[in-house]
């Protein structure tokens, strides 16, 4: 490097807070051409910015590790001590320079300390402690020592709940920095954090946050110590041990000067003390931190620069070389000699490196920081595959892309994103070196564009997770004494002063649970102010909303969209529930009187709509004697009745009542008296509502999910609540009313004594298989007897069978032929088999029968369970007056026909009760005098011949049809019935 001698060589040292940079900046702007290296790339972008405001971005260059910008024109480079540039400028300074001492930087701040030099004018700015070091090593430097402006004064030990306002708490590991950043979250409202392992974007993110008076403390390591300028009254170290990166060690008295010399700005003195574990400090390290007298530097850190490139052996002896001088000694190995030296002992590297070129290009590699941090031995393999590829040419763009992308992401925790962040920083620096990747611009946009979104996410995360914005508002306004501003938005959020402090859910406002008890009170205050308007603006819109908008729970909550507004309770009886609103007291009696009624108005149109029947028949005037006392009943039991309940005044009722009552759709079913209008969803709900508030309960049973015929019964539920549901329960299901009354019509054309099989049109009702259906005949009262049979082969019917040519017929068999038939085919198929069998004991062969295929089926017989203590009602022959089983002991067990009547099954209107013709009573009366149990004559009742079939269980199957064999024998039966 080449050694300027011209130009004035000055060294402005002194204490910090004594505007030492800013003066450089002036004097710099005093030169056509200037460079100034700073120790940090987040205070060279700093400089950069105000040199920008002064001359504009034409002639200033920034240069840092990790940017590049460089215009056409330049006039002024700022940089980073490491990437100042070797040119012939007017100006050049030097900040912090006591980072001479530094084990891991100084041997760069020294090499820029002997060599570089203005052609006017150097400075080199730092601490007074360099005084010896600077005059011994450069002859004829002038030195201009800079006072302190403000006083700063030792305040002893304070807890951080009694830091003052405008602090900095200085820890030395990020564990200590986050734990005291979310303790003074929770007690002051938040804190902003700076950390060196931050990005500079994040960095000044963070602090512009602290100088905005957003947050009135700031969380920090030693990197608070050099290159930023604040606005900071207190520092307070929470320890006075820090780990190097070798070993845990106590901080030098002048480190501790120069984190402490941050508090107090220009002429505002500052404090400087410990909190937390940390020991009081002793008088002696107390009064050299305030008065800025610290021990001189005894000794700075070099390292040669004159490197040797033949081979890898000799740059490692010319970066080993001594210095030859007594004040210049070598530090420990730093991180890019560490790496070289990893690299040189791996066979891959040593074959690859052949010349000069390659040690050069290699150890432009090592010098690649490690911003990962992961390992040593991570760092050095990554080294290792860049070397490769620009052996090769350059990094690959495909392979430089994937490792970008996967860093491209900003969600995670503040650990997560501050890995990422480090990790795209490695990238951002190998983007900056010349020749090392293609289309250069591009992949340095797009690694500055990666850095700048995780930046931007981790000072979110670090924001959201140690301020809460909304506490340190309050506190500061409750300390000033000044009103606050709240306002409400279209979504019903609250805002006091910009922070979220609530919400507005209909006509309550509900505030945030997070905050103090007096944070509370001082939201709730604000926030009613703001409200107020805005429960009149509410109450007018709910007030004039459709229907259509509100709603009602199954367990009475009223609902404006998805807010509650208030609750049905009882009133004066099951089909008039009252209101009861959900207002604030804060909104007024005017606001509730005026929600209430619009609520009231809604459920009782309601009612009146889903109930229109049951209304209709409470008013119905012309309804006299025991049909207005059946309907009152009715309307009482919310259009849903158990017959078994009211058997004696069903039986009073003559047929006019029950005419009159059915042309309200009144269905006298053989289980249940209900209103088939009533039964739809919609009314279900709404009176499973009404009977729970007419009952006082505290849980209102729910209804069934629609369109189901049966649902589980349940036995800790009562039966009551099935009735209302819509459901009747009968063993393991309950079965829906309308939907048992058509299946009682089917089983009233069964023969119930003797015992009769389910038919597809019942399992067809049911949705249910045939074993489900027994068990739901045995909850009916039926018994079910299970058995086993071999299966039947459908019959092929005579329609199928080929007439003989020139006659056809499509007349049905008579009950004869059909009988006739199926002896006929039962001959001819065991004729078929004793052929076979024959021809197989005569062949020798052996005989095997063919096992039958089998079918399980059900034979049902009423059998009602008999209740004690009751005397046997009938008519002396132990059976109902159908015949079709045993009467039951009450009345209202046994079926309708054994109390003289029969339920609705949409009978003609001429006919009388019942739907039967007067013949077939006749015939009903004759058969129980012949004690066949007074069915009509017919051939459900008769075989062949006329004999009465009493025990013979009728059968029902549906069997598949099948085509006629024309060589069969039942081709003569299709001749023998066209010739009849």
């Amino acid at each position: 490097m080449t050694i300027y001698e011209r130009g004035r060589v000055t060294a402005i040292l002194g204490p910090t807070n004594t505007g030492k940079t800013h003066y450089a900046i002036e004097r710099m702007l005093a030169h056509r051409t200037g460079v100034i290296g700073l120790p940090l790339r987040l205070l060279a972008r700093e400089v950069y910015d105000r040199i920008v405001r002064a001359r504009g971005p034409s002639v200033v260059a920034l240069v840092t590790g990790e940017e590049r910008i460089v215009p056409d024109r330049v006039q002024y480079w700022v940089a980073t001590t490491e990437a100042m540039p070797d040119i012939a400028a007017d100006f050049v300074a030097v900040d912090e320079i006591q980072l001479c001492a530094d084990p891991e930087r100084g041997h760069v701040f020294t090499d820029r300390l002997l060599k570089m030099r203005g052609l006017h004018e150097t400075l080199f700015l730092g601490s007074d402690t360099m005084r010896p070091a600077i005059a011994h090593l450069i002859p004829g430097v002038q030195f201009q020592r800079r006072e302190r402006l403000s006083q700063l004064s030792w305040s002893g030990s304070k807890k951080l709940s009694r830091m003052p306002a405008r602090s900095a708490i200085v820890g030395f590991s990020v564990d200590d920095v986050y734990a005291m950043a979310e303790l003074i979250r929770r007690q002051k409202g938040g804190c902003a954090v700076v950390m060196g392992a931050l990005s500079p974007r994040t960095r000044n993110a963070q602090v512009a946050m602290y100088q905005a008076g957003e947050v009135d403390y700031l969380v920090a390591t030693d990197a608070i110590g050099m290159g930023l300028n604040l606005d900071i009254r207190h520092v307070a170290f929470s320890a006075t041990h820090k780990f190097d990166g070798r070993r845990v060690r106590p901080l030098f008295p002048h480190e501790m000067g120069q984190i402490a010399g941050r508090a107090g700005r220009h002429t505002e003195s500052g404090t400087f003390g410990v909190t937390g574990e940390a020991e009081i400090l002793d008088e002696g390290l107390i009064d050299a931190i305030e008065n800025h007298r610290f021990g001189p530097i005894q000794r700075l850190t070099w390292r040669n620069s004159d490197l040797q490139f033949g081979t890898m052996d000799r740059l490692i002896e010319s970066l080993e070389a001594p210095s030859g001088h007594a004040l210049l000694g070598r530090g420990r190995d730093a991180d890019d000699v560490q790496a070289l030296k990893t690299l040189r002992d791996i066979p891959e590297i040593r074959d690859r490196v052949r010349g000069g070129q390659d040690v050069r290009l290699l150890w432009d590699v090592c010098r690649v920081p490690d911003f990962r941090g992961i390992s040593p031995a991570e760092h050095t393999g990554l080294l290792a595959r860049i070397f490769g590829f620009l052996q090769d040419g350059a990094i690959p763009s495909d392979w430089l892309g994937n490792a970008i992308k996967r860093i491209d992401r900003t969600h995670g925790d503040i650990d997560a994103v501050s890995k990422r962040l480090a990790y795209i920083r490695t990238w951002t620096y190998v983007a900056q070196r010349s020749g090392w990747v293609q289309d250069e611009s591009h992949w340095r946009g797009e690694t500055r564009a990666v850095e700048d979104r995780l930046s931007d996410a981790l000072h979110a995360a670090l924001t959201q997770r140690f301020v809460d914005r909304r506490t340190a508002v309050l506190l500061r306004r409750l300390k000033q004494k000044e009103s606050l501003v709240a306002e409400v938005n279209d979504k019903g959020e609250v805002t006091v002063e910009g922070e979220f402090a609530g919400r507005l859910e209909g006509f309550r406002f509900r505030p945030d649970q997070t905050g103090s008890a007096d944070e509370a009170r001082m939201l709730n205050r604000a926030s009613y102010e703001a409200l107020r308007p805005e429960f009149h603006l509410r109450a007018d819109r709910f007030y004039n909303a459709p229907d259509t908008e509100l709603d009602y729970t199954e367990q009475g909550g009223l609902m404006w969209g998805t807010a509650a507004v208030g609750k049905l309770v009882r009133g004066s009886d099951a089909l008039h529930p009252g209101v009861e609103v959900f207002v604030d007291e804060e909104a007024g009696p005017e606001i509730a009187e005026k929600v209430k009624r619009r609520l009231q108005h809604f459920i009782d149109r309601k009612v009146a709509a889903l109930f229109e029947p049951l209304l209709a028949l409470q008013k119905d005037e012309a309804l006299t004697g025991l049909a207005r006392g059946f309907a009152f009943r009715l309307v009482e039991a919310l259009g849903v009745l158990p017959r078994e309940g009211i058997a004696n005044e069903v039986k009073e009722l003559d047929q006019d009542a029950r005419g009159a009552l059915r042309k309200h759709g009144v269905r006298f079913g053989q289980f249940t008296i209900f209103m088939p209008a009533l039964l739809k969803p919609a009314p279900t709900r709404l009176r499973l509502v009404l009977w729970s508030l007419a009952e006082g309960l505290d849980t209102f049973p729910e209804s069934p999910p629609p369109g189901l015929v049966t649902i589980p019964h349940i036995a800790d539920v009562p039966e009551q609540h099935y009735t209302l549901s819509g459901y009747r329960p009968a063993g393991e299901r309950a079965i829906r009313i309308d939907m048992l009354e058509r299946l009682a019509d089917l089983l009233r054309t069964q023969d119930t004594r003797g015992g009769f099989e389910a038919n597809p049109d019942m399992l067809s009702i049911t949705g249910m298989t045939l074993e489900q259906f027994s068990r739901l005949m045995e909850g009916l009262g039926y018994a079910a007897e299970k058995g086993e049979r071999a299966k039947v082969k459908a019959l092929e019917t005579p329609a199928a069978v080929p007439a003989p040519e020139g006659e056809g017929s499509d007349a049905p068999m008579t009950e004869e032929e059909s009988v006739l038939a199926a002896e006929t085919r039962a001959r001819w198929e065991a004729e078929q088999a004793e052929k076979r069998r024959a021809e197989a004991e005569a062949a020798g062969e052996p005989v095997e029968e063919a096992a039958p295929e089998m079918e399980v089926f059900y034979t049902f017989r009423w059998a009602p369970k008999p209740r004690p203590h009751r005397r046997p009602q009938g008519d002396g022959h132990g059976q109902n007056r159908r015949g079709g089983g045993p009467r039951r002991d009450a009345a209202q067990d046994a079926p309708r026909e054994a109390r003289g009547e029969r339920p609705d099954r949409g009978e003609r209107p001429d006919r009388p009760e019942g739907g039967r013709s007067n013949r077939e009573r006749r015939e009903k009366q004759e058969g129980r005098d012949r004690g066949d149990g007074g069915k009509p004559r017919g051939k459900d009742n008769f075989k062949k011949g006329g004999k009465p079939q009493h025990n013979k269980p009728a059968t029902f199957s549906s069997r598949p049809e099948k085509k006629a064999d024309p060589d069969s024998p039942f081709a003569i039966l299709a001749a023998l019935k066209d010739k009849k």
